[in-house]
């Protein structure tokens, strides 16, 4: 049998390259060789969108339109919606009773954020408790391993102490699940910060050729060349970051640099082909996709049904292992 690999996003719209190559492309190879489940996180959406839920449920579409216009095939791997399948929230409820509170304190991600997020309110239960519901929605279709980046390591390692607490107290019924280290190429926006969508600095999968030109040719380059023959420093361009991404020749455009014989102009135009490139069939598949919605609404509630099926057999095994009351 395959082993089995779970994951999921938060639904925030339309996916850019930073989502495609962080996590996207990775999550369609790994469907060809193990039990996929893949999910629409739109619960954690609320931990910091709770002010502002109009666009959960269109988001949720979109990227869903996008998980399958790049490759995800319902076919080979489950793709559903978090709030459409409870046993999540109940599962969370009760690893949120023998979770101690300095596990939370102590996470990395919270800490970072109370800090850097000061246009909205994070002092919640909700905020502070995400990766005890986070540890639910791994444990409860007892996945064999978790696709992750190293920064992403402490959470899945609070999931394995949680679980590894709950079977010390109740018997051996969740799995530890293992990290699936991904490696993560750096995709810098057009401002040279971290391609996001706060930051108004992506391409987009849904990008037009045209948007992605425009997008391209924005982008901030060496600040210390001021004309093509200038001597570049390529490892501080957001420009280059991306040609050793989508370049097969990233390596001789990198000596041309630091030679003086390519010019920032001619390197964004290679790149600008081939990103266009890369996106032509994602393209396509969105537009047949974006006719289709109730297609996308079918794939999500299959999904969801199977994802619940799967869910409720582990509830069930924890209910009786922490002696709850059967009515049966």
């Amino acid at each position: 049998m395959k082993k089995r690999i779970l994951s999921g996003m938060r639904p925030s719209g339309k996916l850019h390259l930073g989502h495609l190559y962080g996590a996207l492309s990775n999550w369609i190879k790994l469907q060809e060789d193990y039990e996929c489940f893949y999910f629409v996180a739109d619960w954690h959406a609320l931990t910091t969108e709770y002010g502002n839920t109009t666009k959960i449920s269109a988001d949720t579409i979109d990227m869903t339109i996008d998980w399958l216009s790049a490759g995800l095939d319902p076919a080979k791997s489950t793709i559903f919606v978090q709030s459409q399948v409870p046993e999540h929230a109940e599962l969370h409820l009760l690893l949120s009773m023998i979770t101690p509170l300095p596990w939370l304190e102590r996470c990395p991600t919270y800490k970072e954020q109370l800090r850097e997020i000061k246009m909205r309110d994070l002092h919640t239960y909700g905020f502070l408790g995400y990766p005890v519901l986070q540890a639910a929605d791994i444990l409860i279709y007892k996945a064999d391993g978790v696709p992750v980046g190293e920064d992403q390591l402490s959470h899945l390692e609070l999931t394995r102490e949680i679980a590894r607490r709950f079977n010390s107290m109740y018997g051996n019924i969740l799995k530890e699940p293992q990290a699936i280290l991904t490696k993560v190429p750096k995709m810098p926006g057009n401002d040279g910060r971290k391609m996001s969508k706060s930051y108004s600095n992506c391409v987009f999968l849904s990008d037009s050729r045209e948007n992605v030109q425009k997008t391209i040719s924005s982008y901030i380059t060496d600040p210390a060349r001021i004309h093509p023959t200038d001597i570049g420093h390529p490892e501080i361009c957001p420009v280059f970051a991306l040609n050793k991404v989508f370049l097969k020749n990233n390596a001789e455009i990198e000596t041309l640099c630091k030679e003086g014989k390519i010019g920032c102009v001619k390197c964004k135009k290679y790149l600008i082909q081939e990103i266009n490139s890369s996106l032509e069939n994602i393209r396509i598949e969105r537009e047949k996709l974006c006719n289709n919605r109730d297609y996308i609404v079918d794939v999500l509630k299959k999904g969801s049904l199977k994802a619940r099926e799967e869910a409720s057999k582990t509830i069930a095994e924890v209910k009786e292992a922490v002696k709850l009351w059967n009515m049966a």
